[in-house]
C-alpha cells in the first residue's frame, strides 16, 4: 500500500477487526486489505473529481501522479472546491466504512 495525501484520514477499526474474524491465513488478509485500499482509493478520487470544479481536474491529476503522498493536495482541494476536503472524505469514509463492513458480513 502506498502513501497517498489522504491516509491519515482512514480510520477503519470495524473493519480491520472484522477482517481479522473472516481470515483464516495472512494471505486471505493481506488480499482483502488489497481490495479495501483499491474501493477506497477509486472511492476517494472520485469524491474528489466530483467536488473539484473540472477545469482543474487535469492540472490534480497532474500534480497527484507527481506526488501521491503530497499533502498540499489538501489546500489545494480546499482553496479550488471551496470546502473542507478533509471533512468531506472523513464523512464518504464512513460511510464507505459501512458499506464495507456489510459486504465483509455476509
Amino acid at each position: 500500500m502506498s502513501n497517498i495525501f489522504y491516509d491519515h484520514l482512514i480510520i477503519l477499526t470495524e473493519v480491520e477487526t472484522e477482517i481479522k474474524n473472516v481470515t483464516e491465513s495472512p494471505e486471505e488478509k493481506e488480499e482483502l486489505w488489497n481490495l479495501v485500499d483499491e474501493i477506497i482509493h477509486h472511492r476517494i478520487l472520485g469524491l474528489i473529481l466530483d467536488a473539484l470544479p473540472r477545469e482543474h481536474h487535469e492540472e490534480f491529476l497532474i500534480r497527484f501522479h507527481q506526488a501521491p503522498h503530497d499533502e498540499r493536495h489538501l489546500k489545494y482541494l480546499n482553496e479550488k472546491t471551496e470546502k473542507d476536503i478533509e471533512e468531506v472524505i472523513r464523512e464518504e469514509i464512513k460511510m464507505l466504512e459501512k458499506e464495507i463492513l456489510e459486504q465483509i458480513r455476509k
